[in-house]
């Protein structure tokens, strides 16, 4: 599409609205008073919203709502890492960036094209609900198997890797007309702590940072990212500031060295990372960052930029400079699509890369097939809500949660198949299993006749138990990963998949 017409705000408090985006909560815009509050923040001037929740239709005509009454358009950011069913009730959820790096083999035509097909999908759901700036893709190289927070959303371990995912989908996000997002720069997958609970420490020289993390980032900016999300992280062989607030890797590193001149946004600003931070927003601002992604107070985060601008704490020409670059990008910004969206072929795309993801890293052929007269003890170990639900109940006749307390001599001769849900959540802080289950877990193998385990999120756990006997990894804890799982056990599809991360199998 052409160019919009659209000039900066004329005053500085506008301007300063334009820096941020706030945050929407799809599932409350049913409320008239919610409602009020968003319009209000849309006549304030502010740049756009982060989406949360909500059912599609509804969303999508809020959204529309809010873009008609805007006198500048809207950024519509959101985290749709999994398809805007990620995010939006009755969008199509695919499967993580890890199962589809799983799944897809990149020398083979036929994989490299549903790789395509799904990035596609999830830009045409993104187009019709109005999201303009997917935050995607992740491009984090998850170095450390105990990452709580990055873990199944990174594609890879690996550098090109992940340079290879991340720009197709770069590349047809951006021909979609859609502001792709790199994030989260300079890199937050060597790392066991979860930065939305506190300040991660990256301990590698900036030498080391080069040669692994800042790779993608790299190749995202030729391929031609617009817009980039820096995490919060310190990392003390460049800055002993956390990131988001350091001018030294915002302007210095990511705008100077590396030549970004697209969108700088902050990672959400509610995370614990940056707590007990004096006036941060006007620190992100001043470091070199244009967008400020989810404050706690929109209202309270303009005011405190112009207090720092009357205190000649923060430069208006900054400003100016970070608006400008917002208004080039938003000129640009795609109309909701007139034509209907195939949700029923996405979803049943989205069925199908999960089936190719499933990955068996150790296999034993005396279990397999599993057949509906199976006499196998099934254990539930992880999230109860899902082992409620788990369509391994219908097919398994003795399912328990959670390991019981039997004598090992209970677990003599039979066969146990451990389903283990370790799924990957921001404030969660963890993504292993217990010490106490791990040790129990290793002792009922050893007394069990045969031993069976499915890992649904974190694979890195499968990586503890090598004596058992058969090890597979799915990416997801979603009944659509379960069902895909059951068909691999009872021999209806293969396990076609492969690890994009290196299981180091420990005894």
């Amino acid at each position: 599409m052409g160019k919009l017409n659209i000039k900066p705000p004329a005053h500085l408090e506008k301007n300063c609205y334009q820096l941020i985006i706030g945050r929407l909560n799809g599932d409350a815009i049913d409320s008239p008073e919610y409602q009020r509050k968003i319009y209000d923040l849309v006549e304030k001037g502010i740049g756009g919203f982060i989406l949360f929740g909500g059912e599609k239709e509804n969303v999508k005509t809020f959204i529309s709502s809010l873009q008609a009454v805007s006198e500048i358009p809207l950024f519509f950011a959101s985290d749709i890492e999994q398809g805007v069913g990620h995010q939006v009730y009755g969008s199509t959820l695919f499967p993580s960036q890890m199962a589809v790096s799983a799944a897809i083999r990149t020398d083979v035509q036929n994989h490299r094209k549903v790789l395509s097909d799904m990035i596609h999908a999830i830009a045409v759901e993104a187009r019709d609900i109005g999201i303009n700036m997917p935050l995607i893709p992740v491009l984090d190289i998850n170095k450390d198997p105990d990452n709580p927070i990055i873990c199944t959303r990174a594609f890879s371990d690996n550098p090109e890797r992940v340079s290879w995912f991340g720009l197709r989908y770069i590349r047809i996000l951006e021909e979609s007309c859609l502001i792709s997002c790199a994030k989260h720069f300079p890199g937050h997958g060597d790392t066991s702590t979860d930065s939305h609970l506190s300040l991660p420490i990256i301990m590698k020289t900036a030498d080391q940072l080069r040669m692994t993390d800042l790779v993608p980032f790299n190749n995202a900016i030729r391929a031609g990212v617009r817009s980039i999300m820096i995490g919060h992280l310190r990392i003390p062989s460049i800055d002993d500031k956390p990131s988001s607030i350091s001018h030294k890797i915002i302007s210095g590193l990511l705008r100077e060295e590396m030549g970004f001149q697209g969108l700088i946004l902050t990672d959400a600003l509610t995370m614990h990372a940056l707590a007990n931070i004096e006036n941060v927003s006007t620190q992100c601002i001043q470091s070199g960052a244009d967008i400020l992604l989810h404050p706690h107070d929109p209202d309270f985060t303009a005011k405190e930029l112009l207090q720092s601008v009357k205190r000649g704490n923060l430069s208006e020409h900054i400003i100016s400079a970070a608006v400008n670059r917002i208004m080039n990008t938003k000129k640009t910004l795609p109309d909701v699509i007139g034509s209907p969206v195939q949700y029923s072929e996405h979803r049943s795309l989205s069925k199908k890369i999960t089936r190719m993801s499933i990955t068996a890293l150790k296999h034993n052929t005396r279990l397999l097939p599993i057949t509906k007269n199976n006499d196998i003890d099934v254990y539930f170990i992880g999230d109860d809500s899902l082992a409620e639900t788990s369509p391994f109940r219908s097919f398994f006749k003795h399912c328990h949660t959670g390991l019981g307390d039997e004598p090992l001599s209970h677990f003599q001769d039979k066969t146990v198949l451990f389903v283990i849900y370790t799924s990957i959540e921001a404030w969660k802080g963890n993504a292993g299993i217990r010490e106490r289950d791990k040790k129990r877990m290793h002792e009922i193998i050893s007394k069990a006749n045969f031993s069976a385990m499915v890992s649904f999120g974190c694979p890195y756990v499968l990586g503890n138990f090598s004596h058992a006997d058969l090890l597979v990894a799915a990416y997801d804890v979603t009944d659509q990963a379960q069902d895909a799982v059951l068909d691999c056990l009872t021999g209806r599809h293969k396990f076609q998949g492969f690890f994009p991360v290196d299981i180091h199998l420990c005894p």
